[in-house]
């Protein structure tokens, strides 16, 4: 496909908008879209019960956090003891753990989600469109579209961007359609990456990645997903874009409203897939309840 120029992609700030559409004090964006119907729906997709996990562990420093763990052994003649733990900092966003982007994660032109200015988060914490406005949890069915396996290769290369022709080939080969209020992961091969070469950590290799290219925002809209996942931090890096380097994130937060999380590990998944031919099933997406805070990391639950 032609590559959308950055003027046309800077469009979409007002064609993709979703400010307004479910009221100007809205703070739940796209996740409007998953009705009660939506997750009754979900529920019918747990036939077989398994349930795999699309997170990597938290890891310990760098890009992860810092703990303090103690075994604390009871007083003479006390039989029991204890262990416990003190967690004094921990990077939520960036290229490592598995997080989700609350929707004041990014501003554009000093604007947030539905025109909330910027100045509403600050070192207190944010004041509008806070992760907890999710904290019901994220229920709906989730599709997993499996590019790189579409494409018979390992992995896509870093800076290698997935367009809406890639989404409609992993539709066709895998017999499913994406609808109204899911949640669709995609998977380029990057945990597969990360696994192979040892570089688990985006440090180690720079910030070049597959993921979503800016071409499939009108996809995404069009379709009414409700959340995207990805095995990398979702973007396509470097995306192509110096104007707006990182549009999935800037357009799919801010004018979208669209949810997202980062940094998911999706072998397990593609590979029980896989086994069951079946690519879309039950998901539980439940960030804990940190008070004005911009994420949260989460370990999203697949049930088939």
């Amino acid at each position: 496909m032609a590559v959308p120029s950055e003027a046309e992609v800077l469009s979409w700030f007002d064609d993709l908008s979703n400010w307004g559409r479910w009221g100007e004090d809205d703070e739940l964006g796209t996740l409007n879209l998953i009705t009660p119907e939506v997750r009754r729906q979900a529920a019918t997709t747990v036939r077989e019960g398994f349930s795999v996990s699309c997170a990597w562990e938290v890891p310990s420093r760098p890009g992860g956090l810092e703990r303090v763990v103690t075994g604390v052994p009871m007083a003479p003649g006390m039989r029991m003891g204890y262990s416990t733990e003190q967690i004094t900092a921990m990077t939520v966003h960036g290229y490592d753990a598995t997080h989700l982007d609350a929707l004041c994660h990014i501003f554009w032109d000093g604007k947030m989600y539905n025109g909330r200015p910027a100045e509403l988060v600050s070192d207190g914490g944010a004041q509008a469109l806070p992760i907890t406005v999710a904290r019901q949890g994220v229920i709906t069915r989730g599709v997993l579209l499996d590019v790189a396996g579409a494409r018979g290769v390992p992995w896509l290369e870093p800076s290698d961007g997935v367009v809406p022709e890639d989404l409609e080939v992993a539709e066709a080969q895998q017999g499913v359609r994406v609808g109204s209020g899911d949640a669709v992961l995609l998977r380029t091969g990057f945990g597969r990456y990360r696994q192979e070469t040892g570089n688990l950590s985006v440090a180690n290799s720079g910030v070049s990645q597959p993921g979503w290219h800016a071409a499939a925002l009108p996809w995404l809209r069009e379709r009414d997903v409700s959340v995207i996942g990805c095995d990398s931090a979702n973007d396509v890096t470097p995306s192509g874009y110096a104007a707006i380097p990182l549009p999935v994130h800037i357009i799919g937060l801010v004018a979208m409203g669209l949810w997202l999380v980062d940094n998911c590990n999706l072998e397990g998944l593609a590979a029980t897939a896989l086994r069951l031919s079946r690519w879309d099933f039950h998901l539980a997406i439940c960030p804990l309840a940190l008070s004005g805070m911009t994420s949260s990391p989460v370990n999203p639950i697949a049930t088939f």
